[in-house]
């Protein structure tokens, strides 16, 4: 095998090819940044020691063994990772973890419980607003991070009057704020009218 042949074929194994793994594959990389690190999760301090290019996904999931939170596309694209951050939504395959210590981040395990369940996630549950459930917990942590958006009276592009303090949480308002969170088994109908009852009230 020629030098070009066996560094594709490690290249292959290693996961690097056409992909965004931070794992290091053994004998490669012998002086990796580790960084101890203190993250904030769900209430909880949690210490942990990564490697300095860990996504704050691949920590939540890997390390801290969160997996509420997806890996979908890795590149900030279907919003199937997303968590909140300090009370914002974010997209936590495009974070490091090292970026994070000190903020609150909150995953899908830290809204709600069985018996307890956060009012969006019973409105989920109420509509009908997941199919196979994959992209539901970054559905359901963006849909909390957008109507604290709303209320703080953020414009979007759908708004009629961005000069207005008020605005009106309408189905294309749900839309275009919700629009960065794919859902593959198209329940989009179900996901505005569990968002569009929790907006108004209820349930819980």
């Amino acid at each position: 095998m020629s030098e070009s042949d066996s560094g594709a074929a490690w290249l292959a194994s290693s996961g690097l090819a056409g992909g965004t793994s931070t794992e290091v594959a053994p004998g490669r990389d012998e002086f990796v940044a580790q960084s101890a690190i203190t993250l904030n999760v769900n209430g909880r301090v949690l210490r942990l020691e990564v490697d300095t290019r860990t996504s704050l996904l691949d920590a939540l999931r890997e390390h801290l063994h969160l997996t509420g939170t997806k890996k979908g596309c890795d590149h900030g694209q279907c919003g199937a990772c997303t968590v909140l951050v300090n009370g914002r939504r974010i997209n936590s395959c495009l974070a490091l973890a090292v970026m994070h210590e000190d903020d609150e981040i909150v995953t899908i395990e830290g809204l709600g419980e069985p018996g307890d369940l956060h009012p969006l996630q019973a409105a989920f549950v109420d509509c009908d607003g997941f199919q196979c459930g994959y992209c539901t917990p970054g559905q359901i942590c963006s849909a909390v991070g957008m109507l604290a958006e709303l209320g703080a009276g953020w414009p979007s592009h759908a708004t009629a009057d961005v000069s207005s303090p008020l605005i009106a949480t309408t189905d294309e308002e749900i839309r275009e704020r919700m629009s960065g969170n794919i859902c593959r088994c198209a329940a989009y109908p179900n996901i505005v009218a569990a968002i569009r009852v929790v907006s108004e009230g209820g349930p819980g």
